[in-house]
């Protein structure tokens, strides 16, 4: 192989690739072949023959225009082709902005054919041609077409032809060219690193002995089926999705190959037909060679995945191998083998009297957990009817089924038993609820698991809330609450003192909403915060957290009796469950703090009587609280299938009894990849809001009806459900279906104040 000629060598250096980097206007544009690595780019100037300064040349699948622009150095005139009209005018201005003026740029397919006024002596293709000859004609006689020949595979070859009359005649093939990018430079070229952060995370992996992928995902915080999108698009490579592949994973193709050469190639085999196997990675830069030579009568074709759907995918296939297993192992004699605390001691290990668990039944409660972090669930619901278990999650509020666990009524009773091991349980208890708590590591997240398991007719269930610990909660701007309550809310948090409750049914979403106060005072780190809690939800940085122990006698009340002694700014009680605590609260709030906690209430004004039915006395209550917020959560359209919506006439009729206003609007999700076709992505709080001012003081101390509350409080400008709900709607937050879901049917309609029925 000849060297780069020196003027090659010159021309190289004169054109630095960084300028033509496509911006993220053209990102989906973005290829090997149409921005080349500059070593690639050296290789073809090495292939080609060599160009002379009096030279025509055209280069055909010009992309970025950087391989044309190394050429423009060469020949006296440069003509740069390709059929995309955005990429095409991104080059062009590029090529005037750097002086390149020698370069003519064609938005054209050449099969469509077009008009040059001089021939030209080099062609250079490096996209596929699906007719070589249509180049012919604007060849000089005797001049070369360069081209790639045969199939898009992994590295094409170029080949070269000289024109002989109207005909090409091959000469011979070049050599193989190398268009690849591996997964580093691809970021680089997409602008979401630069060369000192990705030597950074090349360190930080190093040491932690983990990808760079993952580091730089971490640390830059973006969000991965995006991230792994993206760089299967630019690798060339399918991209797919674990509940795509669970239903028809193939479990004999994945026992074939040696687990651990798997594991060292980051490869799962999930399909095969009689000419090819697919291939799933979370690696973009995963090498299938090996792979080739052990299977060399299918080709291979290797898709992308997410790490989490890589963990998934693998955790399946590794517990239906385990699970036949199993069964086999467990399926040879009639007679039950003798019990351990009144469990089957096969399903807890091989010695009597030792807490050990069967490793697949260990490999099945994991693999539930990872499926529950992957789809982001709130809740795991582990459930058995006569011979039939169920697995759900809970999943921004709705419960769907796992249908991939499979497992029998026997499986189950072991995988309990694992849950309450972790929890530290009594796993000889049968008849009695119990309630305990574990945690689960997750590359640099932990998770707080709150367990319950209850016995019921045909065995035992269990319910695990996932509770992340990420050392941080979401703050007040944070949470899709509307500018201006998020505003009255900050507001409350500022007061010298006074009490606030956020109010609500379990699952309501109270706690998120207290813990964005409590992270947005820890950001301004001005004000001492101390929190007692059953449990604690989230860990906060800079806030003092403190659990309740009822077992020593350690409850609200007396936490707080103890916490005003401690130089406070704020108070978070978890609950005001009685009296006691109801009283500590209001004296913590008339001793200059300001006190926040939850109650279990349906409204804002439903929250006055349960304090008066607690036993405060109307004019504490008057004189300390500061505010109500009560809310219910309703499901966010997913942002990237949004589309408007005809409303629900029933629904409509509902809301407005006179007729709806004549621009009023809704939204729907469609449905896509980024939902999981649910056209609902997340949660978003919908709060009714109610300020004490004067005026509502005064009714509170008269301690009215509490249908007077409410319509009172309605003139005293009450912020409704109903009122947050309808904005949320209109500004294409929501869908309309969530409103009966959220609102009792006697607050559809715009309520009746005062006798009078309220604005809509």
């Amino acid at each position: 192989m000849k060297r780069v000629y020196p003027r090659a060598h010159e021309a190289l250096l004169a054109v630095s690739r960084h300028d033509f980097v496509a911006g993220s206007d053209l990102v989906s544009s973005i290829t090997g072949h149409s921005i080349p690595r500059q070593e690639t780019v050296s290789h073809i100037l090495d292939l080609l023959p060599e160009i002379e300064p009096d030279q025509v040349v055209m280069h055909v699948g010009g992309g970025s225009g950087y391989l044309a622009a190394v050429l423009s150095e060469l020949a006296h005139r440069v003509i740069y082709v390709d059929k995309n009209p955005a990429v095409a005018e991104a080059a062009r201005k590029r090529f005037f902005y750097l002086g390149m003026h020698n370069v003519d740029v064609l938005a054209v397919a050449v099969e469509d054919g077009f008009e040059l006024d001089q021939p030209c002596d080099t062609i250079l293709c490096t996209t596929f041609l699906g007719e070589r000859n249509v180049v012919a004609p604007h060849l000089r006689e005797g001049g070369h077409l360069v081209c790639l020949e045969g199939k898009a595979g992994p590295v094409p070859s170029l080949a070269m032809f000289v024109k002989h009359g109207s005909k090409l005649e091959r000469v011979r093939t070049l050599g193989w060219v190398d268009f690849n990018r591996n997964s580093e430079q691809i970021l680089i070229d997409l602008g979401i690193v630069d060369e000192k952060v990705l030597a950074d995370a090349k360190a930080e992996a190093a040491g932690k002995n983990c990808p760079v992928l993952e580091v730089l995902r971490h640390n830059l915080n973006l969000e991965e089926i995006g991230l792994y999108r993206s760089l299967a698009q630019q690798r060339g490579m399918g991209f797919t999705d674990a509940e795509t592949l669970l239903p028809e994973l193939h479990t004999k193709l994945f026992r074939r190959f040696s687990r651990t050469f798997l594991d060292l190639s980051r490869v799962i085999p999930v399909a095969e037909d009689d000419s090819k196997i697919i291939v799933v990675t979370d690696d973009p830069d995963a090498r299938t060679d090996q792979l080739e030579r052990l299977s060399p009568n299918h080709t291979i074709e290797c898709r992308l995945v997410t790490p989490t759907d890589f963990r998934r995918l693998w955790s399946a296939l590794d517990l239906t191998v385990k699970g036949s297993r199993f069964v086999a192992d467990h399926s040879g004699g009639a007679e039950e083998k003798p019990l351990i605390n009144g469990q089957n001691s096969e399903l807890l290990g091989s010695e009597p009297g030792h807490k050990h668990v069967s490793p697949y039944l260990v490999s099945v409660y994991e693999a539930i957990l990872l499926d529950a972090v992957s789809e982001k669930a709130s809740d795991i619901h582990i459930e058995q009817y006569g011979d039939r278990v169920r697995i759900r999650l809970r999943v921004d509020g709705d419960l769907h089924d796992l249908p991939q666990y499979q497992l029998s009524p026997r499986e189950i009773k072991g995988v309990i038993n694992v849950i309450k091991l972790r929890a530290e349980l009594n796993i000889a208890e049968h008849r009695l609820p119990q309630g305990g708590r574990s945690r689960l590591q997750l590359g640099d997240t932990a998770y707080d698991l709150r367990i319950q398991t209850q016995p019921s007719l045909h065995g035992e269930h269990a319910v695990i809330r996932l509770l992340p610990q990420t050392g941080r909660a979401m703050t007040i701007s944070e949470l899709g609450m509307s500018g201006l309550i998020g505003a009255r809310y900050q507001r409350l948090l500022d007061n010298p003192a006074g009490l606030v409750l956020v109010v609500g049914p379990t699952g309501s979403g109270k706690s998120t909403t207290l813990y964005a106060g409590l992270q947005t005072l820890a950001d301004d780190g001005r004000r001492k915060v101390i929190t007692v809690e059953d449990p604690i939800e989230f860990s906060i940085d800079n806030v003092q957290q403190t659990r309740v122990r009822s077992d020593i006698g350690f409850g609200f009340a007396y936490a707080m009796r103890a916490f005003v002694r401690e130089d406070p700014d704020v108070i978070l009680v978890g609950e005001i469950r009685d009296q006691e605590t109801a009283l500590e609260a209001i004296r913590a709030s008339q001793t200059g703090h300001v006190v926040l906690s939850t109650l279990h209430c349906n409204d804002a004004v439903d929250s006055l009587q349960r304090l008066y039915d607690l036993g405060i006395h109307p004019n504490s209550i008057a004189g300390e609280l500061l505010a109500v917020i009560a809310q219910r959560l309703a499901k966010r359209i997913c942002e990237h299938c949004r589309k408007p919506a005809k409303p629900d006439r029933v629904t409509l009729a509902e809301l407005f009894p006179d007729g709806p206003p004549a621009n009023f609007r809704s939204f729907e999700g469609e449905g896509c990849d980024k939902c999981n076709g649910r056209g609902t992505r997340g949660r978003v709080a919908i709060v009714e809001y109610m300020e004490v001012d004067s005026d509502i003081r005064n009714v509170i101390s008269s301690q009215p009806p509490i249908g007077e509350l409410r319509w009172r409080a309605l003139d005293a400008g009450l912020v409704t459900m109903r009122d947050s709900a309808l904005d949320h709607v209109i500004e294409g937050v929501i869908p309309l279906s969530e409103l009966p879901r959220i609102l009792p049917r006697e607050r559809m309609a715009p309520e009746v104040r005062g006798g009078r029925r309220s604005h809509s």
